[in-house]
């Protein structure tokens, strides 16, 4: 349920501000606005307020929205009313129609990252975590518990901001100069080579192909919850019990026995535990889990966790409303920037296609950002409203940027586009969003399936 409305919610708040933007600039332009929908399809509840000329709907299909103007090309228009058509306004008006929707998305981003920076966001500290050997930041010699200040001269006060910062530098191809505090307070300059990863190190996790992990308190191998009904529960684990050995083999971290468990799917493991001071042993066989194409082993059993320990490494991120502003304009720019890179680098093939997604991906995003509080979902929020502003801006027939696109053409060439043009961009536009939208839905199934 809280996927549900935090989906609809979102989708709602977006196409709102999307197509006021249109709806605004319109009516100062002098256009008659007749319908305002959020969604498509049959209209489900529809408004007149007072004297107005809009008719304001809801409709069944909650994937986006539209504003209809009155327009000569969609009927027989009265002589009285043909100076507030549309189609006969100046060509400079029309491109502001139009390009008010993808600018509204981009101001909501900016009103949306303004509220987060000054309530304060919540993120991990850039500490780094064990360095994997032979890999870019072990040639970089980054250390475990070095605290990262900057990436190529920019301060980087969350373990979310340092990754954000290496995504971009990567898709620009640039390696990055990062300065850091080491766990002793020396401070160290280290050259990664970020421009080194391949199109597909950025399908998942990229900060770990450069050999990157945050730091994480050193969890002993001591149970500490156990799942009801699961494996461990019913093979006679309990909360408390410390694992010395899985498998013949000793484990001194969580990790290690994880580690262990993953590698035996549906075959037994001998455990060697110590409870109450008095050592036994159990045997036990993990259950066989896909996860992500491959099969790996899980028991239902979770650590004892030093919750100081993991409070110690969180922060908080905040500013004052000047300052606020000028890191929401930053980071909406940023993320602008950083979307039409990535779109471009699927287009060219040097970005998998597995990065795109459909709604069923967005909705669980929805989800899962409002469970973890009102920043997370504000900043869900906020990177959506840019990727929808960015999106529309393409110059693909049927987006906004398909009919700017048109404008500037009739600016540069003094006439109008031809209804021919129009309508081999229509079919083109058509066929370039559906392949998108497969493509997508394709995706989508696929994450489900896989989880």
């Amino acid at each position: 349920m809280t996927t549900i409305l935090a989906f609809i919610g979102a989708i709602a708040l977006l196409v709102v501000f999307h197509e006021f933007g249109h709806y605004w600039v319109a009516r100062r332009c002098g256009v008659k606005v007749l319908r305002f929908s959020i969604g498509f399809g049959k209209v489900l509840y529809r408004k007149r307020f007072g004297a107005g000329e809009t008719e304001w709907v809801v409709s069944a299909i909650p994937l986006g929205g539209y504003v209809k103007m009155l327009d000569e090309r969609e009927g027989e228009v009265a002589a009285h009313e043909l100076s507030r058509t549309f189609n006969r306004q100046p060509v400079r008006n029309r491109i502001a129609i139009v390009a008010a929707g993808p600018l509204a998305n981009f101001l909501l981003a900016i009103l949306l990252y303004w509220i987060m920076f000054v309530h304060g966001v919540p993120g991990l500290k850039p500490v780094l975590g064990e360095i994997t050997p032979a890999s870019p930041a072990a040639s970089a010699m980054l250390q475990e518990g070095e605290t990262i200040i900057s990436v190529n001269g920019e301060p980087v006060p969350s373990w979310q901001e340092l990754r954000w910062a290496l995504l971009d530098l990567a898709l620009k191809g640039v390696d990055a100069t990062l300065i850091g505090r080491s766990a002793q307070g020396e401070m160290l300059s280290h050259q990664l080579a970020s421009s080194q990863l391949k199109a597909d190190d950025m399908d998942g996790d990229f900060t770990a192909k450069l050999g990157l992990k945050p730091y994480q308190p050193l969890m002993l191998p001591v149970i500490g919850e156990l799942a009801e009904g699961g494996v461990a529960q019913q093979s006679g684990l309990q909360v408390g019990d410390l694992v010395l050995r899985a498998d013949g083999v000793a484990v001194q971290r969580w990790s290690e026995l994880v580690e262990v468990v993953r590698q035996h799917p549906e075959l037994p493991i001998h455990f060697d535990i110590q409870r109450g001071g008095v050592t036994t042993s159990l045997q036990l066989t993990p259950k066989g889990v896909d996860e992500s194409g491959v099969r790996v082993g899980k028991i239902g059993a979770g650590p004892k966790v030093d919750k100081e320990a993991w409070q110690a490494l969180l922060t908080e991120v905040s500013y004052g409303a000047g300052d606020a502003l000028r890191q929401a304009l930053r980071k909406t720019w940023e993320t602008s920037v950083v979307s039409l890179k990535m779109m471009g680098k699927m287009v060219m093939g040097e970005v998998s296609m597995k990065n795109l997604s459909g709604p069923i991906t967005i909705a669980d995003y929805a989800g899962q950002s409002a469970a973890m509080g009102v920043a997370a979902y504000l900043g869900f929020l906020a990177l959506i409203s840019i990727s929808l502003g960015v999106l529309n801006l393409l110059p693909i027939p049927l987006l906004d940027g398909g009919h700017l696109l048109y404008y500037v053409a009739e600016l540069v060439k003094g006439s109008p586009v031809s209804e021919q043009a129009w309508d081999i961009g229509q079919r083109i536009g058509i066929a370039l969003l559906g392949t998108l939208m497969v493509f997508a839905m394709f995706n989508d199934i696929n994450r489900l399936i896989s989880s």
